[in-house]
């Protein structure tokens, strides 16, 4: 089977992290992003994979060559940004499946457990056009809702409305019929949760929505993409392409814990990465050569390339961009990001009143 990957989107939620990197490629969990959708969709029988590309389009054949994890790949760029329906139609020149044939199309930003061969199964079987994998959250409004009737089958689609009809929404996970994306304007924007599928059902296409609530997390924000690496590492969602055994840390190649320095709660510390004696880190993606003092505290974060973090520091919630440097002293709370290059000279932020 074949899939579109799409990967595109300029990540602008998660600078600075993506200013020099495209999202897909941020590291998580020890590797490429990305790593961990390639190797599980080998697992699952995909043996061909056109990404679609756009933001910085050159890197990922960079990343990852003309086949990796069993799996063939080649590349096809957008000039110009052209919404999810655009991007894969632009894709889908690349594809050699016939006409009838089932094509997976996956996001570049979903970390999912869900059972992929069930939804191809449950396409073929209802002869669909489109199938979506459909996931159950607590607060839909966020997403786009999508209703189906007692066959399963889809029966509006909804994008993002403050008055939701179910709890079921748009997981990003979709297999189309090869002439269903045939049928979608060629070298036009368009948007397939805006335009193509509410089309598809209008015009009584079959529209299948496979339900499954297991592990689904869209790592979009700084949060979420600490979570997806924190879950990874934990051994909360398994990945075939995890660098290491699930534990409350993955240290890789070059990294130095020092005896006395807490490090736990599914933290990443990357190649060539120092925490010294003293400190404590918890829940966080600390990128090759970043490095943290001793008695600083350092949690639920991410440490771009060689970012520091000096003695008695507090980061917490925090995103440091490469070689970003807080001083000794700082407590830096609540999402705050500090650029590339910036320095914060000691105790230059404080949110506790001093003792």
């Amino acid at each position: 089977m074949e899939a579109i990957l799409l990967v595109g989107g300029r990540g602008t939620r998660l600078r600075p992290l993506t200013i020099s990197m495209p999202k897909p490629l941020l590291p998580t969990a020890g590797v490429a992003f990305l790593a961990h959708q390639l190797a599980r969709a080998s697992a699952l029988g995909v043996t061909r994979i056109v990404f679609a590309t756009s933001y910085r389009a050159e890197m990922f054949e960079a990343a990852f060559g003309t086949s990796a994890y069993g799996v063939e790949l080649c590349y096809v760029s957008e000039r110009q940004p052209l919404g999810t329906g655009g991007a894969i139609r632009n894709a889908a020149t690349a594809l050699e499946s016939g006409p009838d044939d089932p094509v997976l199309i996956l996001n570049g930003d979903i970390l999912s457990g869900h059972d992929v061969k069930s939804q191809v199964a449950l396409h073929t079987t209802a002869d669909a056009d489109v199938t979506l994998h459909l996931t159950e959250v607590e607060d839909p409004r966020r997403f786009g809702v999508v209703p189906t009737d007692a066959s399963g089958r889809v029966t509006a689609f909804l994008e993002k409305t403050t008055r939701p009809a179910t709890n079921q929404v748009n997981a990003g996970c979709y297999v189309f019929r090869r002439s269903t994306i045939d049928t979608i304007e060629e070298g036009e924007v368009v948007s397939v949760e805006r335009e193509t599928f509410p089309s598809l059902i209008a015009s009584g296409a079959t529209v299948m929505g496979h339900v499954e609530s297991a592990y689904w997390l869209d790592v979009g924000t700084p949060e979420a993409f600490v979570q997806g690496s924190r879950d990874l590492v934990l051994g909360k969602l398994s990945s075939p392409a995890m660098p290491g055994d699930p534990g409350q840390r993955l240290v890789l190649d070059r990294a130095v814990v020092a005896p006395g320095a807490v490090v736990r709660g599914g933290t990443t510390v990357g190649r060539g990465a120092v925490i010294e004696a003293g400190a404590t880190v918890i829940g966080s993606v600390l990128l090759d050569d970043a490095f943290v003092a001793e008695g600083a505290t350092v949690r639920d974060s991410v440490l771009s390339r060689g970012a520091r973090v000096g003695p008695g520091a507090t980061l917490d919630g925090v995103i440091l961009g490469d070689a970003a440097v807080v001083g000794p002293g700082n407590e830096l709370r609540d999402g705050l990001r500090l650029w590339p290059g910036i320095e914060l000279p000691a105790t230059a932020v404080r949110f506790s009143t001093d003792a």
